[in-house]
C-alpha cells in the first residue's frame, strides 16, 4: 500500500484533475483545511479544481510513510507552493488515508504545520 501512497502523491503533482479523478468514489470523504469536510467524488474534484487554481505552483513530496492497520496509513509531506500573487511558502502535512480493498481512497485528513499562509 506505501506504493499507493506514492502513486497517488504522484498523480496529485501532475494537478490534472481527470488524472485524481480514479482515487475517488461517492463515500470518499475528505477534508483538507481550510475548507470543510466533504465528500463525494464530484464535489472531491471540484474542491481540488478551486485548490489548483489558487496556486501558481504547488507540489508536494512524501517523506515517511506509517502503516496503522486496515489499509489505514499516516504519512508525512512537505508542500513547496506560490499562492497567486504571494510569495513561494514550504509547509509539512500529516495526512491520514484509508484504502478500500480495491485501492480507492475511503478517507484522507490532512494536518498542517502552519496555516498562516492560507489566512
Amino acid at each position: 500500500m506505501n506504493c499507493k501512497i506514492s502513486h497517488f502523491m504522484q498523480d496529485l503533482n501532475s494537478l490534472n484533475i481527470e488524472t485524481l479523478e480514479k482515487w475517488f468514489t461517492d463515500d470518499t470523504v475528505i477534508w483538507i483545511p481550510p475548507a470543510k469536510e466533504i465528500s463525494g467524488k464530484s464535489r472531491i474534484l471540484a474542491l481540488f479544481r478551486a485548490i489548483f487554481r489558487r496556486y501558481e505552483k504547488i507540489e508536494w513530496s512524501v517523506s515517511e510513510i506509517f502503516h496503522l492497520g486496515n489499509n489505514k496509513y499516516f504519512y508525512q509531506t512537505n508542500s513547496l507552493g506560490k499562492l497567486s500573487g504571494q510569495d513561494t511558502y514550504t509547509n509539512e502535512i500529516c495526512t491520514i488515508i484509508q484504502f478500500s480493498e480495491c485501492g480507492k481512497i475511503l478517507y484522507l485528513s490532512d494536518y498542517f504545520k502552519d496555516t498562516k499562509v492560507f489566512s
